[in-house]
């Protein structure tokens, strides 16, 4: 048995490699390794404008990364001066992925941006600049340089029961989750009250972190989102196995 393949969206950005300075689909390597060392096997998943959901089929697991603000008009809401650039590309693939993968049973992971994109997706809406909320501590130090908050999280979740009660997360990020998508439930706050962890309140596998755990050293929610995927590969494998075996079945009787 291979290793469960997990769809990890993309940036798309100006980069330069050899000669050339161009418009370029990248991803951090601190993703991909994290995925590779937790046993998956990584698709990177672009921002197409069309055909995005066709890789779906494919995917044992998808992971929505980090990035640019959600753009406000996908929940309805004018922009706050403090939020963007954003990117309407990315926006549109990832929620439509989003939303697919939920409908069809595929483990879904949101992380940082992700977890705001999972949250938009289902149907909530987003804090759209933190700073200016009284009380909140800083989820960003700066451009580029990471928080340290601590996380308490629910006993009763999938992503308590993977971590513990608790755990130090390195955040960058300066928006929230305000109002919770139906069929979402939060399940981790930071030290200051902020919406740090949401996963489906049914159960489902969907689940969303706003921390950065590729930042970390700790496998544990990596692993235990490969692990799930792999269980999803197996089922699916299990009920493909059981029709060919009744389709054989019933043609020998025939």
């Amino acid at each position: 048995m291979g290793r469960p393949i997990i769809g990890l969206t993309t940036y798309r950005e100006n980069a330069r490699w050899g000669v050339w300075d161009r418009l370029a689909d990248i991803q951090s390597t601190l993703y991909t390794d994290a995925i590779a060392a937790s046993g998956g096997a990584v698709v990177l998943v672009p921002p197409a404008a069309t055909g995005v959901l066709d890789v779906l089929p494919a995917l044992d697991g998808l992971l929505i990364s980090g990035g640019a603000d959600v753009d406000p008009a996908t929940y309805d809401a004018d922009a706050h001066p403090a939020a963007g650039p954003f990117r309407a590309d990315r926006d549109d693939a990832e929620i439509a992925l989003v939303r697919a993968a939920v409908e069809a049973g595929v483990p879904v992971l949101g992380i940082c941006r992700g977890l705001q994109v999972l949250n938009v997706a289902l149907g909530g809406d987003l804090i759209q600049h933190l700073p200016e909320i009284e009380g909140v501590l800083p989820h960003a130090e700066g451009s580029g340089i990471f928080s340290t908050r601590a996380v308490t999280l629910d006993s009763d979740s999938w992503i308590g029961a993977t971590l513990g009660a608790g755990v130090p997360t390195a955040c960058h990020h300066h928006q929230a989750v305000d109002r919770v998508a139906p069929g979402l439930r939060i399940v981790g706050r930071a030290d200051d009250g902020t919406p740090e962890a949401l996963e489906a309140a049914d159960g489902r596998p969907v689940f969303g972190v706003q921390w950065h755990p590729e930042q970390l050293e700790d496998r544990r929610l990596f692993e235990a989102f490969v692990g799930l995927a792999a269980n999803r590969a197996a089922a699916q494998r299990r009920s493909l196995e059981s029709t060919a075996c009744k389709d054989r079945a019933g043609s020998t009787r025939g």
